[in-house]
């Protein structure tokens, strides 16, 4: 009889909404350069390299922020480096709006690479030590939710400075918001209690417990903290020990196979895509990409509500059978070709059946998983490692993807996509555990009793 928890409180709600403000820029960051780059280019002489280059600068800080941030989340705790991650934002949104030069925007979207790659862990990562572990999967995919409301919103901004003098320096600009105002919530939530517990803040982690459980009894899980941290101290050496080798690749393994099956070719080059499949108005192409942006929100929102009810696992089957399908239907549009009104609409309609299918799959499934299965010991820098395999492949599919159309064509790059998520389906039907109602202490106890990667979250 699975355990149903009474609703989550005010405080949680709350911490967890102020939190996944680094979602919502990290969201945003990443889409409204699709629709700027089309503005760039009027402004600046750009090469398909410099084109390349100026997508992917993000994508480079985002890997040394994954690297750099897990250690000094560990060292430093959750919340200043939240504060951190705020700072680097409002910094490279203020740079990249008034550059004068293509080098000025590179700059600033490295440092707002450097506050996505901290945030796109630590975001998460915060929200699941403070969740309850029965709506751990719904307060974390908060993140998600606010990533693709980010995305969503760029895409709305992009339509609607696309008349605009100086368009792409107010897209670019609008990121200064929720920047500030992640900033400004984050000086009044509390520091993670499993984080003060590993600081020997226990009286501290006790009172913020409280305060988030809304006064219940919270000595168990206080207890259960401490027994976690109790078995054994890590270092940064510990990550490649053969105890943990597994939940480290499996965690490496996540962050490959969320990029190398396409996702950010969609979401940075949509309008390039439908430009290809013969819709030729620079508006018209940037409003349909405001249509993915409205059904991968949507799709989020499907998996808020059903991760912690159908589980992990039965998600990410059905996402990548349709993820799939839908690659394989969009190369098949561009072999027959997209001349006409109805292939042109297959293509379209294929682009929206993949996002739906990603968003409620490894959309929201990556950046959960990576903060349930580490060790509370090791568990920033281990998800650093995560992350980082994460904006590495990033990097790599975003900074190639024109340079394959242009030398592959459409429907041999797209096939290549389908592929990867066939291998990715079989790797994880026999190696990615289902951790639906199981706390994070009881994930480490299964994985320092040697458990197979597939059982660590079985409940006993």
């Amino acid at each position: 009889m699975p355990i149903v928890a009474k609703k989550p409180g005010f405080a949680i709600c709350l911490v967890s909404a102020i939190a996944a403000l680094a979602g919502l820029l990290f969201g945003f960051d990443t889409g409204i350069i699709s629709g700027a780059l089309l503005f760039i280019q009027k402004s600046f002489v750009l090469t398909t390299g410099l084109k390349e280059i100026i997508v992917s600068s993000v994508l480079l800080g985002a890997m040394a922020g994954s690297l750099c941030g897990g250690r000094l989340t560990d060292k430093y705790g959750r919340r200043r480096i939240m504060l951190l991650i705020s700072l680097l934002f409002i910094t490279g949104t203020l740079i990249a709006a008034l550059a004068n030069s293509v080098a000025m925007i590179i700059i600033g979207r490295l440092f707002i690479g450097l506050a996505i790659g901290i945030g796109s862990y630590t975001a998460p990562l915060y929200i699941a030590e403070a969740a309850p572990f029965e709506w751990r999967g719904g307060l974390v995919s908060l993140n998600q939710l606010a990533i693709t409301i980010g995305i969503m919103s760029s895409y709305f901004i992009n339509y609607a400075f696309v008349n605009s003098h100086g368009s792409w320096r107010w897209m670019f600009a609008i990121g200064i918001i929720p920047a500030v105002l992640l900033g400004l919530g984050m000086l009044f939530l509390p520091e993670s209690p499993r984080w003060l517990v590993k600081q020997q803040q226990i009286s501290k982690a006790r009172e913020t417990l409280q305060y988030l459980r809304a006064n219940t009894n919270v000595d168990h899980e206080v207890s259960a903290i401490e027994h976690s941290l109790s078995m054994r101290q890590a270092g940064f050496k510990e990550l490649f020990a053969p105890w943990i080798r597994g939940v480290l690749l499996l965690g490496i393994f996540l962050g490959f196979l969320q990029q190398v099956t396409g996702i950010n070719t969609i979401i940075y080059y949509a309008p390039t895509i439908f430009q290809l499949a013969g819709f030729h108005s620079t508006s018209n192409t940037i409003l349909t990409t405001v249509g993915i942006g409205i059904v991968n929100v949507l799709s989020t929102v499907f998996a808020i509500y059903y991760l912690d009810r159908l589980g992990r696992r039965p998600l990410l089957f059905a996402g990548l059978i349709g993820m799939g399908l839908s690659l394989f239907c969009l190369s098949m549009a561009f072999y027959v070709g997209t001349h006409t009104d109805y292939l042109r609409w297959i293509a379209v309609a294929s682009t929206f059946v993949y996002i739906i299918s990603f968003a409620f799959s490894l959309g929201a499934l990556l950046w959960l998983m990576v903060a349930e299965i580490f060790p509370l010991e090791i568990r920033g820098a281990a998800m650093g490692v995560a992350v980082f395999s994460c904006w590495f492949w990033n990097f790599a599919v975003s900074a190639t993807f024109l340079s394959l159309l242009n030398a592959l064509g459409p429907v041999k790059t797209f096939l290549g996509y389908t592929f990867m998520c066939v291998i990715g389906f079989i790797v994880s039907y026999f190696f990615v555990p289902e951790t639906k109602g199981v706390s994070l202490e009881q994930i480490e106890e299964n994985i320092r009793a040697g458990l197979p990667l597939r059982k660590i979250g079985a409940p006993f």
